[in-house]
């Protein structure tokens, strides 16, 4: 559904007021009332709107099949036209209101094939949306069908949720194919954790996801893909992926030391430069230091990382072994030194652009919405269905925050409580002048972009 503008949604209440106020002056909503009044309910079994429903919609499938057979239900001159009805057979649909028992219509030549509620239709699209969006949110197929039950009286089958959830499939694919940029200067990569079934057992697959920060400087996610076996092998499946969907250069990868990764990208992308996450590095080297030190301990590590160059960074280094932390904790400095390589060419670049590259915080704070989302999950029954989750919770995390930041549409800056947006489409911070830096440090590459 379209995003609506403040004006339009003022617009939309005005008229909904309107014709609020127009019922119930003209007294038509005064039955209704005394029902709710009596303590009718308004919806599940028996519930008042759901009588009014069914009354909307049998009328709206009467006006359908009036068109069909060229004639009103009692006109004189029905008999003289080729088709007409031929009673009514009952039909249960599923809607937000609880289940609606309705008449359908038919016709003699058997050829009225109704639109408002078509054939085979068990449900009204407003329940799909529900559970589309009730599954986004992390519930599982049985939580759904309970809350549905429970909350609008509504009684769905594990098997149709599962049915819902499995019609998207498709969308998710083509979302997973969809064309890429010829350039992304910078592409971030990291993975949570998730259960999923394999055979007669249930294993921990890492989920990854890449956000690559195009030309503008906004930050997409390229795709979701579930590491099926370790090392280059399926890193090589996920650059040839990129690859094919039109991306021809990364100037800066940055991950998390990932095995096998180097190799995949020197095989996709020779020139691309792997950048192991600064943050994750730390955090590999406060493992093993107690609580109590770890404030102590991290800033005797921070002269290594925000040395000016390669060798100042080694003499910090150095220095930390030789002091009292390093001797107390030499598996910090450890940590380190195995993954030097990797973790100097972020000395080569000035502060701008370390800004930049320093982190895959950009997507971890969007890894720790997923955790939330399949937390509640004992395990998946597939790696399709991991993928599908994680597409439609960031779909929902943007959407939910998308319409927060309508309502406060208007509101002076300092009364704006909305958050922005959490991946998908937010700008980098301080773009203009890492782009700068880039465009000196790779001019070749980058300009005919520019």
């Amino acid at each position: 559904m379209p995003k609506m503008s403040a004006e339009e949604r003022a617009e939309r209440r005005r008229k909904q007021a309107e014709l609020a106020e127009e019922l119930k002056s003209t007294g038509a909503l005064d039955e209704v009332f005394a029902r709710i009044d009596a303590g009718e309910p308004l919806t599940g079994e028996g519930g008042v709107l759901g009588g009014m429903l069914k009354a909307a919609l049998e009328r709206g499938l009467e006006a359908e099949l009036a068109e069909h057979v060229g004639c009103e239900k009692g006109a004189p001159d029905a008999a003289d036209h080729p088709n007409s009805r031929n009673g009514y057979y009952a039909k249960t649909v599923t809607s937000e209101v609880g289940d609606i028992e309705l008449a359908i219509p038919r016709d003699r030549a058997g050829t009225f094939t109704p639109m408002l509620v078509g054939k085979g239709q068990r449900r009204l699209d407003g329940v799909d949306g529900m559970i589309i969006s009730l599954y986004a949110g992390g519930m599982t197929l049985r939580d759904i069908s309970h809350h549905l039950a429970s909350t609008v009286g509504v009684d769905v089958s594990h098997e149709t949720i599962s049915k819902v959830v499995d019609s998207i499939a498709e969308e998710v694919l083509a979302w997973q194919r969809r064309p890429l940029e010829s350039l992304y200067p910078v592409i971030y990569l990291d993975a949570i954790v998730v259960k999923v079934k394999d055979g007669s057992h249930v294993v921990n697959k890492a989920a990854h996801i890449a956000i690559g920060v195009d030309m503008d400087g906004i930050r997409h996610v390229l795709g979701i893909w579930v590491q099926t076996h370790e090392g280059a092998k399926f890193w090589a499946q996920v650059c040839a992926d990129l690859s094919n969907r039109g991306v021809r250069d990364v100037l800066i990868v940055c991950c998390d030391g990932l095995t096998g990764f180097p190799e995949a990208i020197e095989a996709t992308w020779p020139l691309a430069t792997v950048q192991t996450c600064v943050v994750h590095l730390i955090r590999a080297a406060m493992r093993f230091v107690s609580y109590t030190d770890r404030k102590a301990v991290a800033a005797a590590l921070k002269p290594i990382y925000t040395a000016p160059g390669e060798d100042a960074a080694l003499e910090a280094l150095e220095a930390f072994e030789a002091g009292p932390w390093g001797t107390k904790y030499p598996a910090a400095a450890r940590s380190f030194r195995a993954a030097w390589d990797r973790f100097i060419p972020f000395l080569a670049f000035p502060p701008e652009l370390r800004r930049v590259i320093y982190t895959t915080n950009a997507i971890e704070s969007l890894n720790y919405q997923l955790r939330k989302v399949t937390k509640n999950r004992g395990h998946f029954p597939n790696d399709a269905a991991v993928v599908k989750l994680l597409w439609l919770a960031i779909c929902n995390i943007e959407d939910k925050r998308a319409r927060d930041r309508e309502k406060e549409r208007g509101l002076p800056a300092n009364e704006r409580r909305a958050s922005g947006r959490l991946i998908e489409g937010s700008v980098t911070t301080n773009w203009k002048a890492a782009l700068g830096q880039l465009a000196l440090v790779y001019p070749e590459r980058i300009e005919p972009y520019l």
